[in-house]
């Protein structure tokens, strides 16, 4: 048996590519193909835009694939939404859509929009925006280059962003944000409901996520003198308590403890200090709670 599952191609081709090589699927693709090789003889993968993959999983020509929650809002695709995986093509930070104009424009608030023309690539986000809002204004396809387009062609954009600096560099200002999105690993609703297929992709969430949650966090080793034991304690986080072995000296302990990697620059003089010594940093592949 096999699972067909879809691969985003283009910007976020390669953080995918390498998500899946952390939780255990090593993908090999040649520039030019759109159905790389995998190392799961489970696992049929084809590489398509984002912005199809939720219809086509809707439709059931793929079991199962990796996209964002805007375009499954986008196309109102009716899929099952396994898990959410928060990374980007450049941060781990939640991609947005946002309503941008010309840092120069006289729209100050979302109403000026009232009459106006935005340029988009999510024709129905934007609408349901608007609408929530109450606000009349003319929505058209963008088919690229949308920061370009305004003020010559539109009054404002919706366009999307993960740190804003792109919008920044062509001189626009952000009004609001329209929308949060991060990837989804997504099922076919009959797939959903086979044994086996449902089996393969909760295997695949599970290790998926537990390949993010690694990705901010490290490990730790050291090794410390029983009288420095609760003072070393006292400054550790951990997802419980950190593993506590003793060693040969019976004085001395070795300890082992994952923490977040953001805190290792000030943890590691601190524990040091405390006593610590033979410390050892590693990176971690995965982490499952």
């Amino acid at each position: 048996m096999q699972l067909k599952l879809a691969l985003p191609k283009g910007s976020l081709q390669d953080s995918t590519l390498e998500l899946m090589r952390k939780a255990g699927f090593h993908c090999t693709i040649n520039s030019r193909s759109y159905f790389p090789w995998i190392d799961d003889e489970e696992l049929e993968v084809m590489l398509i835009r984002a912005q199809e993959i939720a219809r086509y999983a809707e439709d059931g020509v793929f079991d199962a694939g990796l996209t964002g929650k805007d375009w499954i809002v986008e196309t109102s695709a009716d899929v099952v939404e396994v898990v959410d995986l928060v990374y980007a093509k450049q941060t781990r930070q939640p991609f947005r859509w946002v309503v941008a104009v010309p840092e120069s424009s006289d729209i100050k608030t979302i109403q000026d929009l009232e009459g106006k023309r935005i340029a988009t690539e999510v024709i129905h986000i934007t609408e349901m925006y608007l609408k929530e809002h109450g606000i009349n204004a003319r929505v058209e396809f963008s088919w690229g280059a949308t920061e370009a387009k305004a003020p010559d062609l539109v009054d404002a954009i919706v366009d999307g962003t993960e740190t804003g600096g792109s919008l920044r560099a062509n001189k626009l200002r952000i009004l609001d944000t329209i929308m949060y999105s991060t990837n989804k690993l997504i099922a076919n609703k009959k797939c959903w409901e086979d044994p086996w297929k449902r089996h393969k992709i909760e295997n695949m969430a599970m290790l998926l996520k537990g390949a993010i949650i690694a990705e901010g966090m490290v490990g730790l080793k050291m090794n410390i003198h029983r009288e420095n034991l609760d003072t070393v304690l006292d400054l550790l986080p951990s997802l419980k308590n950190p593993t506590i072995s003793p060693l040969a000296d019976g004085n001395w302990v070795a300890i082992e403890v994952m923490i977040e990697e953001s805190t290792v620059r000030e943890m590691i003089p601190a524990l040091k200090r405390a006593g610590a010594q033979g410390l050892v940093e590693y990176p971690l592949n995965k982490v499952i709670y």
